[in-house]
């Protein structure tokens, strides 16, 4: 596939794709991402995405683009990246014992068409004790991750079960994405 770029600076969605043996590059666009007053999280990640999407698609106008943004949410809060070890374990001691909800917004765009899609997965954490907290974060996993844990990492020995995509999760939703790619004809 020619001129397929990833807006993307995440690792995980770079190796996600590559196990769909697609040719693409990266590009990384630089945007503002706060939240809108009563943005709801389904909207803000597709907003994200599509932003995103669109401007690398005004940089690079002949290529098909995938962007993405993944946010975690319980009780339909937003719950972003740890600031620190104390956000981290008040996130954690949220998330414990709980269910919540990862969505990702994904975008396709090319110069004649633009589609985009949001994919929800439910994630169970089982109870988190102080040591599992202290534990967790010595092994520096946490940092940078939206809702502190990486899935595909240390923090799969916390989570018994999911409902609905993992490569979601993981932050690029790979049927979703290749459906959406489909769609605007970038593949044959």
């Amino acid at each position: 596939m020619a001129n397929l770029i990833l807006a993307s600076s995440s690792p995980r969605r770079k190796e996600l794709l590559q196990q769909l043996g697609l040719d693409f590059d990266i590009y990384s666009p630089d945007i503002d991402e706060s939240v809108l007053e009563g943005e709801l999280v389904e909207a803000y990640v597709k907003r994200l995405a599509e932003v995103k999407a669109q401007v690398v698609l005004v940089t690079h106008p002949q290529a098909t683009i995938i962007a993405a943004d993944t946010s975690l949410a319980l009780d339909d809060k937003i719950i972003g990246k740890p600031k620190n070890k104390q956000h981290a374990f008040e996130i954690w001691s949220m998330l414990s014992n709980r269910k919540h909800d990862v969505l990702t917004g994904v975008c396709v765009a090319h110069a004649t068409k633009t589609i985009s899609t949001v994919v929800r997965t439910q994630v169970e954490f089982q109870k988190l004790s102080l040591n599992d907290m202290e534990d967790y974060w010595a092994t520096g996993e946490p940092l940078g991750k939206a809702g502190a844990y990486a899935i595909q990492g240390i923090a799969a020995q916390y989570i018994p079960r999911i409902e609905g995509s993992y490569s979601n999760v993981v932050g690029l939703p790979l049927y979703e994405t290749i459906q959406l790619l489909k769609a605007v004809k970038a593949l044959n």
